[in-house]
């Protein structure tokens, strides 16, 4: 016994050959019944054909509307800064260089938990809870 016969039984199994015969089980039409549209050499009906009849994505209402300008904010919440230095600003690329922040797009800071140090924030967008929070503690905010 040796590395070429150890083979899984599932690895045995030949594949199936169409068209050989009418004994092979598989022969003539090879599976594919007769005349009609997938019967046919690249034939085969779209995702979502229903036969003529009308489509379920076409029968149901639409709904709502997609803003296309709108713009998506990655939120933080001042909590999440507690962990900071605060003689380094706050800025965007640190708060992503972190991992506090993974997608793109703007940030928003929000005034969720308390200040600990005077931290200087320069970001997109500030919530005017936030920024009374961090100027309270000795801290300066700018947005961009």
């Amino acid at each position: 016994m040796n590395l070429s016969n150890l083979i899984s039984p599932a690895g045995k199994k030949k594949r199936t050959r169409l068209g050989r015969g009418e004994s092979s089980g598989l022969g003539k039409t090879c599976g594919k019944g007769h005349k009609g549209q997938k019967s046919r050499s690249g034939g085969s009906v779209s995702p979502g054909f229903e036969g003529g009849q009308m489509p379920l994505q076409r029968r149901l209402p639409k709904r709502g509307f997609n803003n296309p300008t709108r713009i998506k904010y990655n939120v933080v919440n001042i909590k999440t800064l507690t962990g900071l230095d605060p003689t380094i600003a706050i800025t965007a690329d640190l708060l992503r260089e972190k991992g506090i922040v993974k997608r793109r797009g703007p940030i928003k800071l929000l005034s969720n938990g308390e200040v600990a140090a005077p931290y200087t924030v320069t970001l997109n967008r500030v919530s005017r809870a936030a920024k009374e929070k961090i100027q309270a503690a000795g801290g300066t905010v700018t947005e961009l």
